[in-house]
């Protein structure tokens, strides 16, 4: 009855972070989405992104995937119902609200191929000695990529945490006023392995970055 309801009325939690500010889940059309202030956060329009760049890699070839920034999970959905992704799953999330929100509201928790790390996304590829054949980083406060993930300790840092001839997707922004320069300088900064395919005004507003690591 409520999902009927939700085409008519649509209904709205919302959910206060210290990290993202408020947070919306809505419940319309028969299904939720998670919301800021100002942008999709998941089940939405980025779902639809992320899925596209999914298209451009060979996930076959991926046995374990990192995920930075993991929203309300909905790109993991994603992997598991449409892509028929059976592998293992790392999410790197800094905020606890929204990881609260993943389990409560879209039935998204750890699991034993899924395991979701709260933690910031610098400090994760920092720290970590594992490695990846997919590395996805999506990881916004609002509509704003943190200027940090674009430098080049971070890039270099998730390189080394991608295996040689091993996937990357960057969402690396939406609407950017300076998109050309953005492009350029991530993709300098990851360095001369990767080879990056650019995909402006993804569903009208994104850039994906997407890049396969190639060997030494």
């Amino acid at each position: 009855m409520k999902k009927l309801f939700s085409y008519l009325w649509p209904s709205t939690r919302r959910f206060s972070s210290e990290i993202n500010g408020i947070l919306e889940v809505t419940y319309i059309n028969g299904k939720k989405v998670l919301d800021t202030k100002n942008a999709n956060y998941s089940y939405g329009s980025l779902q639809k992104i992320l899925e596209i760049g999914l298209t451009k890699v060979d996930l076959d070839k991926v046995d374990s995937l990192l995920l930075l920034g993991m929203g309300g999970g909905s790109i993991i959905k994603s992997l598991r119902e449409t892509f028929d992704y059976k592998n293992n799953i790392v999410a790197v999330e800094i905020d606890p609200q929204i990881i609260h929100i993943a389990k409560a509201e879209f039935a998204v928790s750890a699991s034993e191929k899924l395991q979701i790390v709260e933690e910031d996304a610098f400090q994760f590829v920092k720290n970590s000695k594992d490695q990846f054949q997919l590395i996805i980083i999506d990881l916004f406060i609002d509509t704003e990529v943190p200027p940090i993930f674009f430098g080049k300790e971070f890039c270099i840092n998730v390189s080394k945490l991608l295996q040689t001839e091993g996937y990357l997707i960057f969402n690396a922004g939406i609407n950017l006023a300076k998109t050309s320069k953005t492009i350029e300088t991530v993709s300098t900064n990851f360095g001369s392995d990767f080879q990056f395919q650019h995909y402006k005004k993804v569903q009208g507003t994104n850039t994906l970055l997407v890049a396969q690591k190639g060997s030494l």
